[in-house]
Parts: C-alpha cells; structure tokens; sequence
C-alpha cells in the first residue's frame, strides 16, 4: 500500500497528468497527486467463502485485495472507499473485511443494511469504516424506495451519508423526498442518466438544484454506464460532468468503479482511462486535487 503521503492537504502535491495523447491505453498512466482517493470499488470472491444475496442478478469473477493494489500502484492511488456490491445484498462481510484489511488509515466502507439492523451493528460497522448506507435503486438492489428516508434518518446519528444510484430520470419525481433527507446525498456515476440527456433537461436540471442546496455530492465516474456515445470521451456524458464539476468543484468526488462489473470492452475497463477523463472535466489543477483528495476526505473522514 502506498504512504498517505501529502493526505489531505495534497492540492500542493503533483497533479494527475498524461504523458502524450490522451485516451490511449499504451501511453504512460496518469499520476494522481498524494492522498488521492478512489471513492467507488466493489470487492467480490467465491460464493464459498460470501454467498450470493437472493436479490442479486449476477457475481462477477472474483476481483481482491491484491489485484485492486495492482491499480493503486499504477495510478498512485493512495485511498479507497469500498462499495458494497448488489451481488451481496445486506451481507458487508465482504466489504468490511476488506476495509479491515486494508486498514482504517486508507480505506473507508459504504455498506447495505435494512431495518432489522441494531444499534449494536451500526456502531460495529462505524467503528470498522462504514460512513454511508447505499441504495441501489436498479435491478439487483437490496432495499426499495419505501425505505429509504427511514433508514437515512436512522444512520445519520452514525455521520452517515445516503448514497443512491439510480436512473437520474426519475431525480424530478423523487427531489422532494431527497431534499428532506437530513444528512449528506452521494449521487453515483455522473447521476446516471439513461439515456443521456442535455444539461438543460429538467432531469439534470433537479440535480443541479439538489447541489445547490450544499448538500449533496456527485461521484464523477463510470460514464460506460449510461453513455451512447461510448469511449474513449463518452462524449453526451462528459458534457455533464464538466457542469457539474463547474457548478459545485467542493464537492464532486472521483471514481474507478472498479473492477467495473459487467463491462468486457478493454478500453472502458482501462483504470488510466477513467482518471485520465477528469482532466478533459475539469478546469485546472487545484480543481482537480480538489476532487481526487480534499473532497473525499471531507466526506469520509479521512
């Protein structure tokens, strides 16, 4: 595991860079400045030692600590948040041995629980990492809808924050349950909208309003997830996370998504790609440092 370096305060560190033409996997990989944080992984093993949730919809191959350290040293990153993967469901054991192993300097949990979780558990999984419940409102997610401003409220004493990914479509018609969450909003992948959409389309338009209200925060990362135009610029997705990283630099966060479960083209799985995207988003350095390590820090306690 790399040193933590110049942690927080890494905005005066080296900033990420390319040498040569960008987007090309055989040229050398951007270099993240020290303290540099990856705030969306996913772990997975056999279904022998974590089996899979009732609710899943697929387990990737297994992606471990070991080969996630491969992309660490590639790309310098120093810091991690792991996500617990639909695959499975309200089972963190895999997330949080992780975390365990990683180490509480470097590796935070964003973990899965409904309620029939206790106090008892919810300091347990504070106490190893977790600093968020995520809600994964698409096809294999664990918790529904219904539950989602019950479970808020009764995490947020922990210093928890909701993260949700869904269909950014849907953002209008759930704004006004959002907006009465009382703790932190972390919305994955660029706000995940299928199809794409213009940055003046209500849809986006109600993220941006979300933004405003200075409490939630936007994860810039896994276009190939909702992108039409595909890589290497994921041109229609691009165009939203430079108004977002534009409209609120505080606080959007960066992401790998790796081991991007389910994508099998090269180029999108190519971890140097995605970092080497936040500098086609954004505007300059600071800004950059800004999003790679004082935001996550902020966020998850670093």
């Amino acid at each position: 595991m790399p040193s933590t370096g110049a942690g927080a305060g890494g905005s005066a560190a080296k900033s990420c860079r390319r040498e040569g033409p960008r987007h090309e996997p055989e040229n050398a990989a951007p270099e993240a400045p020290g303290g540099a944080c990856d705030t969306h992984i996913h772990f997975y093993d056999t279904e022998e030692r974590y089996p899979v949730a009732p609710t899943a919809t697929f387990l990737p191959p297994p992606a471990r600590i070991a080969d996630y350290r491969q992309v660490q040293e590639r790309l310098g990153l120093e810091r991690v948040v792991v996500v617990q993967p639909s695959s499975y469901g309200t089972d963190n054991r895999c997330t949080m041995d992780a975390v365990a192993e990683l180490g509480p300097g470097v590796a935070r949990a964003v973990v899965v629980v409904d309620q029939s979780v206790d106090d008892a558990e919810l300091q347990r999984l504070t106490d190893g990492g977790a600093r968020g419940i995520r809600f994964h409102m698409l096809p294999g997610g664990a918790l529904p809808w219904e539950i989602l401003e019950e479970m808020a409220a009764r995490v947020h004493p922990c210093g928890w924050h909701v993260q949700l990914q869904c269909n950014g479509h849907l953002l209008p018609e759930r704004e006004p349950m959002l907006k009465r969450l009382p703790g932190r909003l972390v919305i994955d992948h660029v706000g995940r909208f299928m199809d794409p959409v213009p940055p003046d389309h209500e849809a986006f338009r109600c993220l941006l309003r979300l933004i405003e209200g200075g409490r939630t925060w936007v994860k810039l990362s896994a276009p190939y997830e909702s992108s039409k135009a595909g890589p290497p610029g994921y041109g229609d997705v691009s165009m939203l996370a430079r108004a977002l990283a534009k409209a609120a630099p505080d606080r959007m966060l960066w992401a790998t998504n790796w081991p991007h479960p389910g994508q099998k083209n090269p180029q999108v799985r190519d971890d140097a790609l995605a970092l080497d995207l936040l500098l086609d988003w954004t505007l300059d350095e600071a800004t950059r440092n800004r999003i790679l390590v004082d935001n996550p820090a902020a966020l998850y306690g670093f």
